[in-house]
């Protein structure tokens, strides 16, 4: 089982950035892909980035492509999701999560078995 924590969330205008941070421990090495999955007030979690910890592939949500940008720190065990011109509808709770997968499945939450605790991002317009 992976442990993950997730920080780095808080209040920023819109066009402003942010980098969430997705601390893992516990069995890492079955880490095989790790996402972020977003839940807005009366919405359903819906699924933002990826990657795939062995041979780097990413995805990301149509919504948030070219201004958000996944990464990871293999040394720490740590992911990263730094978010650039943020827009008041990015407002959600935020989640890391970690999984296998591959390709569009990837993209699914039902492709992940450990969850973090959720991190809330605000934009303010």
């Amino acid at each position: 089982q992976v442990q993950l924590v997730e920080s780095g969330g808080g209040l920023v205008q819109a066009g402003g950035s942010l980098r969430l941070s997705c601390a893992a421990s516990g069995r890492t090495f079955s880490t095989y892909v790790m996402g972020w999955f977003r839940q807005a007030p009366g919405k359903e979690r819906e699924f933002v980035a990826a990657f795939k910890w062995n041979d780097g592939n990413t995805y990301y949500a149509d919504s948030v492509n070219g201004r958000f940008t996944i990464a990871r720190d293999n040394a720490k065990n740590t992911g990263y999701l730094q978010m650039n011109s943020l827009k008041p509808e990015d407002t959600a709770v935020y989640y890391c999560a970690v999984g296998a997968c591959s390709g569009y499945r990837c993209k699914g939450d039902t492709s992940y078995n450990s969850w973090g605790q959720g991190t809330q991002v605000t934009v303010s317009s």
